[in-house]
Parts: C-alpha cells; sequence; structure tokens
C-alpha cells in the first residue's frame, strides 16, 4: 500500500463513514489539531525529564487517537466501523496524576509566564495546542454532534498540562517565572 493515494489532491477527504469533505472544515480542522497536539505530546514525553511519565502521556497519546477517530467519524453516518471510546475513567486518570502533581510542587500564588525551561516550554506549547483543540471541539459542537467526553477531556488534559509544567519545573529545579503586571 503506497502513502500517497491522491484522492485530496482536488482538496477534500473523507470522514469515517466516507462523506467528502473540503480538508478546511471546522471537523478535519479539529481533528487536525487534536494530530498537532498528540505530536506535542510526544515532544513532550521524550524530554528526560518526563523518563517516569513516559507511560503516563503514552496513555495520553492513545486517548487523543480515539478523540481523532471519534471526530474524524461522520455523525450523520451509521458508521459499522467499531471505533475507540472515551470514558469517564479516562478524565478521572487524569485529575488523579493532576492531584498526584499539586501535592509535590509548591502551591500556586500567581499566574506563571511560559518558560524556565526548554522542556517545559515544549509543555506549555502543548497545553496552548490542547486549548486550541478544546475551542475548536466546542465550536464544532455548535453545528454538529460531538460527544460531551470530548470536550470534557480536552479541558482536563489543559489542566494536566499545566499541572506537568509546573511538576516538569520543580523536577528540573527551574526558575518558575511569575507574572508581575505592571500598574
Amino acid at each position: 500500500m503506497k502513502i500517497y493515494t491522491k484522492t485530496g489532491d482536488k482538496g477534500t477527504t473523507a470522514l469515517i463513514g466516507g462523506t467528502r469533505v473540503a480538508k478546511s472544515h471546522l471537523r478535519i480542522e479539529a481533528y487536525g489539531t487534536v494530530d498537532e497536539l498528540n505530536s506535542y505530546i510526544g515532544l513532550v514525553r521524550d524530554q528526560e525529564v518526563n523518563s517516569k511519565r513516559a507511560d503516563v502521556l503514552k496513555e495520553i497519546q492513545d486517548r487523543l487517537f480515539t478523540i481523532g477517530s471519534m471526530l474524524a467519524t461522520d455523525p450523520d453516518k451509521d458508521v459499522k466501523m467499531i471505533t475507540p471510546d472515551l470514558h469517564q475513567e479516562d478524565i478521572l486518570f487524569l485529575e488523579q496524576q493532576i492531584d498526584v502533581m499539586s501535592e509535590e510542587v509548591p502551591p500556586l500564588r500567581a499566574f506563571i509566564l511560559p518558560g524556565g525551561h526548554p522542556s517545559v516550554s515544549f509543555c506549555h506549547v502543548a497545553r496552548c495546542v490542547c486549548r486550541r483543540a478544546e475551542r475548536l471541539a466546542i465550536r464544532l459542537q455548535e453545528e454538529s454532534p460531538v460527544e460531551e467526553l470530548v470536550i470534557i477531556y480536552l479541558n482536563r488534559l489543559s489542566d494536566y498540562l499545566f499541572a506537568l509544567c509546573r511538576q516538569m519545573t520543580f523536577d528540573l529545579k527551574a526558575e518558575e517565572i511569575t507574572w508581575k503586571p505592571r500598574v
């Protein structure tokens, strides 16, 4: 099987279910952003500071593939293909991970500027891409069905990534740079 099919050469692609839509369609933008997020999570996972969290981050990447397949499915078609699904336990898993990290780092007393170490900066970029994916899923939901757990998961994942940024800063003994507003 060749990697190129030429079926998208005219600017369209197929959803799961066979419907062809423009590559600029909001549904494509939503799952494309989830794919971008997944790539950034891979970059975060590859940072040495996260070696002990690699399995958690791999689990998150797996859930993002699930979300991508959910968003890539035409909601108006009765798809016979079995696609993975998201569970409430997936959200609870993120919350448990956030709680563990929150116990180890100092309490948050101010807004934090992204940065402090290149590895932490990668994680902040992933957090921002996650927020964009969440916004796109919400926008898509305004015109087409989106599973509620998708939006909840993306929201909680951005919280997890913020907690992970703080944990990585702590582990790396890097400076957590607080925002000091000019007033």
